[in-house]
């Protein structure tokens, strides 16, 4: 028999080899998901200058590769894009069954609510290279005249603003605050909604949240029995960044198409998501691809990998005109670890 000694030390061991574990799988899984999230623009090297709009940056000599955190507009070759063609076949020959696309659908919101129950407010980080690709969202941003129909309509939040900005799949308002401490106009209301009710109470939350220039609130923007609380014709820009991809391939179109009637004449969506064959698309094991190009994360939330060409079909479709349409090829390096990642995403503008 063990002694009472014995048994303390084995407890105590057993303790701390399950602490040690869990917490290597929660780094491996933010490490995982890390890949898998938004672009973050990096920060400025030690005497270096802000980094300028994307496309900037070019390799030209391949020993350079590691001299930066990153490269723009790096061109792939037929042989890298032969392999990212085959890992996605591959991906879909395993692809998950009806049973389990419908689960995913239907449980959508509750999985974005437990993503944010665990992260709060620390995951993404605050969007101000939003302000280098999209300086429509600045303060020399130009509002376009009210309606008519939008002046007589019944009240609404926000009515009195001379400019309207929504962004659609808002989260814990990464987008929304840059916006509204970049702007500092009481004539500038930033609507911002989100499917999960807990992404949306985290907004209410933050300190800089002033019901006079923002109105959070959830929606489900797939579901045609929720309504916005604002008018047609009655928004400058929409903001679509990295939450298209979220939503279900077969209900995008009919997303677009009641965003846009939402415009002014004039009005814009700034769109920026992920890219066919980005390193998070070529990252997916076996049992996680729900569709063509479309999977599912080990958390329950998906994400689906646009080509531009599907993203000029639809958004022309829902009557808007092209001004930018740019895929974002980027070769990200990890120094210190000698990492080469490419990242592929695409960045639009389409306006009323």
């Amino acid at each position: 028999m063990l002694t009472r000694n014995a048994r303390n030390f084995i407890t105590r061991f057993y303790h701390c080899v399950q602490t040690v574990f869990t917490r290597g799988v929660t780094l491996a899984m933010a490490e995982s998901q890390t890949l898998d999230t938004e672009r973050e623009s990096p920060k400025p090297e030690e005497g270096e200058v802000k980094r300028p709009q994307f496309g900037g940056r070019f390799l030209t000599n391949p020993e350079d590769v590691f001299q930066h955190n990153a490269w723009d507009n790096v061109e792939w070759d037929e042989e890298q894009e032969m392999t990212a063609r085959k890992k996605t076949q591959e991906q879909l020959n395993s692809a998950l069954s009806t049973e389990k696309q419908e689960e995913y659908e239907e449980l959508a919101d509750e999985y974005w609510n437990k993503f944010y129950q665990i992260h709060q407010n620390r995951f993404f980080k605050d969007r101000h290279w939003l302000f280098t690709e999209f300086p429509e969202l600045g303060p020399d941003g130009k509002p376009n005249e009210d309606v008519k129909s939008v002046v007589e309509s019944p009240a609404f939040p926000g009515q009195g603003a001379k400019r309207r900005i929504l962004e659609v799949g808002c989260g814990v308002g990464n987008t929304v605050f840059p916006i509204l401490q970049t702007n500092n106009d009481p004539e500038l209301m930033v609507y911002c909604c989100d499917f999960s009710s807990t992404a949306v109470q985290l907004v209410k939350e933050h300190p800089d949240y002033n019901p006079d220039t923002c109105h959070a609130f959830v929606c489900d923007v797939t579901d045609d029995k929720v309504e916005i609380p604002v008018p047609n014709q009655s928004l400058d820009i929409i903001i679509l960044i990295f939450v298209l991809s979220a939503i279900s391939p077969e209900k995008m179109q009919y997303v677009l198409n009641r965003l846009a009637q939402l415009l002014k004449p004039g009005g814009k969506i700034l769109f920026r998501d992920y890219g066919r064959y980005d390193l998070a698309q070529l990252r997916f094991k076996k049992g996680h691809c729900l569709s063509e190009n479309f999977y599912v994360r080990g958390d329950g939330t998906r994400v689906y990998f646009f080509t531009q060409e599907e993203l000029r079909d639809m958004l022309t479709k829902a009557g808007l005109t092209e001004e930018q349409n740019h895929i974002d090829r980027r070769l990200q390096v990890n120094r210190g670890r000698q990492l080469k990642m490419y990242r592929v995403w695409i960045q639009c503008k389409y306006r009323k």
